[in-house]
């Protein structure tokens, strides 16, 4: 994950952000943070736990033992929805 990735998502969970250069300045009003900081941090997690599934997947393309790459990957989605 990258800046712009964390900048995207932080819009996406409602922050109003200026960005200028790259970099996120301030919120544009005074208050109380709760949801969006609650919808950012569902975002990261999700972000992490796809990335998680992809490295599980990609070793079932690495050794001859991968058969339970799909379940970890499967398993680790489906945490999203608990």
């Amino acid at each position: 994950m990258n800046e712009r990735d964390i900048t995207d998502m932080a819009c996406e969970a409602g922050f109003e952000t200026m960005i200028t250069k790259g970099k996120i300045h301030g919120f544009d009003r005074d208050g109380d943070y709760t949801e969006e900081l609650k919808s950012f941090a569902a975002l990261i997690r999700a972000d992490e736990r796809e990335a998680c599934a992809k490295v599980c997947e990609s070793y079932l393309s690495e050794s001859p033992h991968s058969w339970g790459g799909t379940t970890m990957a499967a398993a680790i989605r489906a945490r999203g929805q608990a």
